[in-house]
């Protein structure tokens, strides 16, 4: 007689225990799940994920727990359909019936039988294979919603039709919206992208199939591969909760919705930009209740830090923080802010748009679309009193001519510009029109920055070329030199999903105007020039800073070297 049928004995403690004893939902999370179960039905483990408090993988670690049962991977899983479509002839019965129960097995070398199944403990699969497999060992896993669907797919292509949709017509795709499978793999995938502390969620179309992926500390990872036939009702769900318009597909789409996901308040910005395969949609994720970031852990070398602070305690003029799009500026800027918010001064920010909301601060919402500008906004923003301006982007040449009437007028003003380098700022400016003795003199100070993945613990120590330890070794800040190297190389792990880092650290070009590169500035001198006077008058550039993160064994050599340009010594 089949023993496997009898499940190993389980756990008595409850799911939601479980969940909350582990850390993976809250208690209010679970009273709002078992109303909601109460007042409709269904599994607290499902319920709870249609909520968007955890993701699939953090309740199979749980559901594992308390029922005794394996949880298989999906490399484990066999890639063949004939293989499940073998034992569905084998049992004599409708291959209808195992795509309702939503139950697939197969057959190994040594005739046992692995099985899978939306619901394992499910009374009618478990009679069922107790009457036509009585004689063979059973193996019961618990299996991902997403490669248990990938599975049903190859079996059947109606069934994902019907779990999906590939039709074209508004109301069904606003039904097929709606509907339990596609609301739990949205909230589902919007979990796992917060466990797995992802800051946007890509889903790109293709010809066949679209792919699901999530930027970790600045790299894109493919998390699901899925066909084409489900990107309709999906790209309808995240339309349709992020208050756009579903029928449209030819024009590009901006939203964004507030939600709680994984037990964070989250706001998430939705994008949509039409392309040859369908449209392709970026979900830029942005909790809420974020850890406010202060100055003095961004990751400034000692030097660094006593310059940035000397800079912000000036009582007017320009700071610029400088790099790429997701190189950390706004939180730079937001944790200056905080650093200068005493309540003794009136701090005033217009922001496109304002990501995090600071306390004891004016911040405005620029609206372009309307007509509001920064540069309109900044009008009315010096009618306030304010001391410190926090500008988002310097973006054309009336922004730019107002914030440095400001700064002249004995404000500080603080703001971003998209330039490779500190020194290029002083250009960029000139470019858009600022006359020379207008930058030299209201510009106090420029910053770039980058952000470098950091070491996991599962690092390993490395010895680097004698070249790179002679180069570090002549730029060591005193406070660092007096510290042992400590050089490491990543490794990966389970911890860091193989990687080998986790999170970020920034590095710092920081360039003060100095009366010599007043002068070049005055002269409108190439950047080449500015740059190396900067270089003789001790200003560290990127990759040099960065270098000497990786000698604190906080990066390594390798991620320094991607991050920064080549051209750099």
């Amino acid at each position: 007689m089949n023993t496997n049928l009898v499940i190993k004995q389980p756990s008595s403690q409850r799911l939601g225990e479980i969940l909350v004893n582990a850390g993976f939902i809250n208690e209010q999370d679970l009273q709002r799940a078992l109303d909601f179960q109460e007042r409709l039905g269904g599994q607290l483990g499902a319920v709870l994920i249609r909520l968007g408090a955890v993701s699939e993988d953090n309740l199979l670690i749980s559901l594992s727990q308390q029922l005794n049962l394996p949880i298989i991977n999906n490399l484990d899983i066999p890639p063949e359909a004939e293989i499940f479509t073998d034992l569905i002839k084998e049992s004599g019965v409708e291959e209808d019936w195992w795509l309702d129960q939503e139950v697939l097995a197969w057959k190994d070398a040594d005739k046992r039988i692995h099985c899978l199944a939306r619901n394992p403990l499910s009374d009618t699969i478990r009679e069922f294979f107790y009457q036509f497999f009585f004689d063979t060992e059973i193996i019961w896993y618990l299996v991902r919603n997403q490669d248990l669907d990938r599975l049903l797919d190859q079996v059947s292509k109606a069934n994902t039709d019907d779990y999906f949709g590939n039709s074209d017509d508004v109301n069904i795709l606003r039904e097929l919206a709606e509907g339990a499978p596609v609301v739990e793999f949205v909230n589902n995938m919007l979990s796992q992208a917060i466990d797995q502390r992802a800051s946007d969620v890509h889903i790109e179309p293709e010809e066949r199939n679209f792919f699901v992926r999530y930027r970790i500390d600045g790299i894109l990872y493919e998390r699901f591969n899925l066909p084409r036939e489900r990107f309709n009702a999906i790209a309808s769900r995240i339309k349709l909760i992020g208050g756009l318009d579903i029928a449209e597909r030819r024009l590009p789409q901006d939203g964004r919705l507030n939600t709680r996901v994984s037990g964070q308040e989250l706001d998430i910005r939705v994008s949509c930009l039409p392309g040859v395969h369908g449209e392709s949609i970026v979900m830029r994720l942005l909790p809420k209740e974020r850890q406010a970031n202060r100055l003095e852990q961004l990751g400034f070398a000692p030097d660094h830090y006593r310059l940035f602070t000397q800079w912000i305690s000036e009582p007017h003029g320009i700071i610029l923080v400088t790099g790429p799009t997701g190189s950390g500026k706004s939180t730079t800027l937001y944790a200056t802010l905080d650093a200068v918010n005493d309540r003794k001064q009136k701090i005033i920010t217009v922001e496109d748009p304002v990501e995090y909301q600071l306390t004891g601060i004016t911040q405005v919402q620029a609206h372009s679309d309307i007509g509001y500008t920064f540069a309109s906004a900044l009008r009315s923003i010096l009618r306030q009193d304010p001391d410190i301006v926090m500008i988002g982007e310097i973006r054309d040449l009336e922004t730019a001519e107002i914030a440095i009437q400001a700064s002249l007028t004995g404000h500080m003003v603080l703001s971003t510009l998209h330039t490779n380098d500190a020194v290029s700022s002083f250009t960029r400016l000139i470019d858009m029109g600022i006359e020379p003795f207008l930058v030299a003199t209201s510009v106090r100070a420029v910053q770039a920055q980058r952000l470098v993945r950091r070491l996991c613990s599962c690092a390993q120590t490395i010895t680097p070329l004698a070249e790179i330890q002679a180069q570090v070794k002549r730029i060591l800040p005193p406070e660092i030199a007096q510290t042992a190297p400590q050089w490491k190389q990543a490794v990966g792990c389970h911890q860091c999903q193989n990687t080998g880092y986790q999170g970020r650290i920034g590095i710092y070009e920081m360039v003060h105007l100095t009366k010599e590169l007043q002068s070049l500035i005055l002269k409108q001198v190439t950047t080449s020039d500015l740059q190396q006077k900067a270089a003789q008058l001790g200003f560290r550039n990127l990759r040099e800073d960065g270098l000497i993160k990786a000698y604190q064994g906080v990066t390594g050599i390798e991620e320094v070297l991607r991050v920064t340009e080549e051209n750099q010594p």
